[in-house]
């Protein structure tokens, strides 16, 4: 199918859940105000849910080319499609008679998706385009390779790279590997925005539900250091008594 005819289906498809006042509401939710983290991004109204239908319709009708207009999208939707889209590309799973040679295939995939990630890197510009792509592509194409990009975006003056750098970790602790984790969050503990804050502090509390010794470790090391919100979300599963001590300075 044409690549432009693809496109108009899909910005059609999407079209259809637009709705003025739920987008007025995420206008406001994600802070689109002068000065705010997400100053002049676009809302039509479209659901998570509902534009995870419309990824359903198309994810393997499309290349990275018919994505590449939605990922660049003034548009936040269209943006969040893109990456639900490439995240389904990136997970598919084949029934092909010669598994070898679709790992082989699918291997080579992975790394596009990655490369065209990184290069549409700037567009993926919100907490929601954050948190629900970098762990499931970055992360999990990173967890058996060199992963110095991650401290590379860690240290960047880009609110979404620092963001994206610690929640592509999330993959990792899923594997109980915390070590990135650990140092990324050491590199942006002295972080001014409170979407990093919290971005870390989630990232200690995953690390304590596997390993509290090691969450415990780091916080006994770092807590007086770190700010509240960062601490709140790290101690949030830490037994009362000892979370109130963590707050109160006293551990």
């Amino acid at each position: 199918m044409n690549n432009k005819l693809v496109l108009n289906k899909i910005r059609l498809e999407l079209k259809k859940y637009a709705n003025r006042i739920n987008a007025k509401n995420l206008q406001r939710f994600f802070k689109t105000r002068k000065k705010e983290y997400g100053e002049g991004d676009f809302f039509i109204g479209g659901t998570v849910p509902q534009i995870r239908v419309v990824a359903k319709l198309f994810y393997d009708k499309v290349s990275l080319s018919n994505i590449s207009p939605l990922i660049s999208s003034k548009i936040h939707e269209e943006r969040l499609l893109a990456l639900i889209i490439l995240v389904k590309m990136f997970e598919i799973r084949s029934k092909k008679k010669n598994p070898q040679k679709f790992l082989s295939e699918q291997k080579f995939y992975r790394a596009r998706i990655f490369r065209f990630y990184l290069k549409n890197i700037k567009y993926v510009n919100n907490w929601d385009l954050v948190d629900l792509s970098a762990p499931k592509i970055i992360g999990a194409y990173l967890f058996n390779k060199d992963r110095k990009i991650l401290y590379k975006l860690a240290k960047s003056k880009n609110l979404w790279k620092k963001r994206i750098a610690i929640l592509s970790t999330f993959y990792f602790i899923q594997k109980n590997n915390f070590t990135d984790s650990l140092k990324i969050a050491k590199i942006l503990l002295q972080d001014e925005h409170d979407l990093i804050h919290k971005a870390v502090g989630w990232m200690l509390r995953e690390i304590g539900k596997r390993s509290l010794a090691k969450e415990e470790k780091f916080l006994l090391k770092n807590y007086r250091k770190m700010p509240r919100t960062m601490l709140r979300y790290a101690i949030e599963k830490i037994p009362e008594a000892k979370r109130k001590r963590f707050l109160n300075g006293k551990v």
